[in-house]
C-alpha cells in the first residue's frame, strides 16, 4: 500500500477584482513535518504575534458542547421516531411524514447558510450564535405541543432546522482560526461533540420519553440545551478581523474542475448513507425484536464510536493523506454494512459489534474540510460562510455551491430509508443494502487517479 503523493489543485480562473484581493491576502504556506501543509499566518501585527491555541482550546471546548447539544441532539431523532412509529401519538401521519421532519430539520440547516454568513458580517458571530440558541430551545417547547403531524414539521422540522444552522455555521469556522499546525486535529475534537452528544441524548431521550411522557422530554431537551449553548456563546470568540478576512462573489469557475464535481459526489452520497444510518438504527433495532431501551443503546453506542473516533480520523489523515483517509473509511462503512449490520445485525451482540464501526459510517465530518482543502487550495475567506466541516481556508463559492446537493441528499435520505422498509424481522434488509451500496459509490469517486492526486491503491 502506498499513500498519496498531494499537490495543491490548480485555482480556477476568475477575474474579479474581490478574489484578488482575497488571494493578496492569502498567507504563505509552510510544509509541516507530517503529509500536510499546514498554513502559516503572518502580515497584520495582530497574526504576526498570534499564538497557537492558548484561549484557543477554550473556544475548541465551547464548539464541542455546542455541537453536542445540537447535532448530539438532532441524532435523538432516531429515538423520536422510533416512537413516532410505533405509539400512534401523532395522529394522521404516516413513516413518511415522520421521515420528513427529520429530513427537513437537517436540510434547512444548510440552506440557511446565506441568511448566516450575512448575519454574522451584520451583527456579528455572537449575537448570530445566540439567536441560534434561542430557536432551538423554542423549537422544542413549540414539539411539546405537538398532536399534528404538521406541529412537528414546523417545530422539530423547519424551526429547530433553522437554529441548527445558526448555531453550527456561526461556530464552525471558529476554531482553525486558533490553529495553524494542530488545525485539523482541534477540528476533529470539535465535532466529536455531536457523537458524545448523540450518545448521551440517545440513551437520556428514551429513559426521559418512558418515564415523564414526550411532551416532558422535548421541554427538558429545551431547557437543557438553551443553558449549556448560551453559556458557550458567551465563551466563543471568533478572529475574523485579526485573519482579515474577505467575501468575494461565487466562483463559477469551480464549476468545471472536475476534482470539484468528485468531491462533491463523495460528499453527496456520503451524506446519504449516513443519514440514513443514524435515524434508522434505532427503529431497526426493534423490528428484528430488541427493546427501546436495547435500540437507544445500539444508537449510543453507533454515537460513542463517532465521538471517539473523529479525534482518531483526524489525526490519521493528518500522516495518511486526507483524501486517502476519506476515501478508505467510506468504503470501510460500505463493507461493515453489507458484512456485519445485514449478516450480525439481527444478533444484538453482532449490531453492537456494527455500531463500533460508527466512526467510519459519520467519515464525512472529519474529512470533508481537510480534503476539500485539497481540491480547491487554500483562500481566507470569513468563518461564518462555512459550516462545522468547512474551515474559512475553503472558499465561499465552493461552500454555496454545495448548500443545495448537501441539502437535497439530507432531506430526501431518511425518506429514502423508510421507502425501502418493509415488514417482518427482514424489515430492513433493502435499507441496508442501499445504505452500503452508498457507501461504496461514495469511495468509488475517490478510487481512481486524479490530474492532481496518486490515490491509496
Amino acid at each position: 500500500m502506498t499513500t498519496s503523493v498531494v499537490t495543491q489543485a490548480p485555482e480556477a480562473p476568475v477575474c474579479s477584482q474581490e478574489v484578488a484581493q482575497a488571494e493578496a491576502v492569502v498567507p504563505p504556506r509552510e510544509k509541516s513535518s507530517g503529509s500536510d501543509e499546514t498554513q502559516v499566518e503572518t502580515g497584520s501585527p495582530e497574526t504576526t504575534e498570534f499564538k497557537e491555541g492558548g484561549y484557543g482550546w477554550v473556544v475548541t471546548i465551547a464548539v464541542l458542547l455546542i455541537n453536542a447539544h445540537t447535532w448530539g441532539l438532532n441524532s435523538s431523532y432516531a429515538v423520536f421516531l422510533a416512537y413516532y412509529l410505533r405509539s400512534g401519538t401523532i395522529t394522521g401521519a404516516s413513516p413518511l411524514a415522520f421521515a420528513f421532519v427529520g429530513g427537513l430539520s437537517i436540510s434547512t440547516s444548510m440552506l440557511v447558510s446565506p441568511i448566516v454568513t450575512w448575519s454574522i458580517g451584520k451583527f456579528g458571530t455572537s449575537l448570530t450564535l445566540r439567536c441560534g440558541v434561542v430557536l432551538e430551545a423554542v423549537s422544542f417547547i413549540c414539539a411539546s405541543f405537538s398532536t399534528h403531524v404538521w406541529h412537528l414539521l414546523l417545530s422539530q422540522g423547519l424551526c429547530f432546522g433553522i437554529g441548527l444552522g445558526f448555531c453550527f455555521i456561526s461556530t464552525g469556522g471558529v476554531v482553525p482560526q486558533w490553529f495553524v499546525k494542530k488545525r485539523s486535529f482541534a477540528n476533529a475534537v470539535a465535532t466529536c461533540g455531536s457523537g458524545f452528544g448523540g450518545l448521551t441524548y440517545s440513551l437520556a431521550t428514551n429513559s426521559m420519553i418512558s418515564n415523564l411522557g414526550l411532551a416532558w422530554a422535548f421541554r427538558i431537551l429545551a431547557i437543557v440545551s438553551f443553558v449549556v449553548n448560551g453559556v458557550c456563546s458567551i465563551l466563543v470568540k471568533d478572529r475574523n478581523k485579526a485573519v482579515g478576512a474577505i467575501v468575494v462573489p461565487f466562483h463559477k469557475g469551480l464549476l468545471k474542475n472536475l476534482d470539484y464535481w468528485l468531491y462533491l459526489g463523495w460528499g453527496f452520497f456520503s451524506l446519504i448513507a449516513y443519514v440514513i444510518v443514524v435515524f434508522s438504527l434505532t427503529d431497526y433495532s426493534q423490528s428484528v425484536g430488541f427493546t427501546a431501551s436495547q435500540g437507544s443503546l445500539a444508537a449510543a453506542i453507533f454515537n460513542l464510536s463517532q465521538g471517539l473516533g473523529r479525534p482518531l480520523i483526524g489525526l490519521a489523515s493528518d500522516r495518511l493523506g486526507r483524501i486517502n483517509v476519506g476515501a478508505l473509511g467510506n468504503l470501510i462503512a460500505g463493507l461493515a454494512a453489507y458484512f456485519l449490520w445485514i449478516f450480525a445485525g439481527k444478533y444484538f451482540g453482532g449490531l453492537i459489534v456494527y455500531a463500533l464501526f460508527g466512526m467510519f459510517a459519520g467519515n464525512i465530518w472529519p474529512c470533508v474540510a481537510p480534503v476539500g482543502v485539497e481540491v480547491v487550495g487554500l483562500q481566507l475567506l470569513p468563518a461564518g460562510t462555512v459550516t462545522q466541516m468547512h474551515p474559512p481556508e475553503i472558499i465561499l463559492e465552493k461552500w454555496l455551491a454545495l448548500i443545495f446537493p448537501a441539502a437535497l441528499s439530507l432531506y430526501c435520505a431518511e425518506v429514502i430509508g423508510l421507502s425501502l422498509r418493509t415488514s417482518g424481522i427482514y424489515a430492513y434488509l433493502n435499507v441496508q443494502a442501499f445504505t452500503g451500496t452508498m457507501f461504496v459509490v461514495s469511495f468509488l469517486f475517490y478510487a481512481g487517479k486524479s490530474n492532481n492526486w496518486i490515490y491509496w491503491v
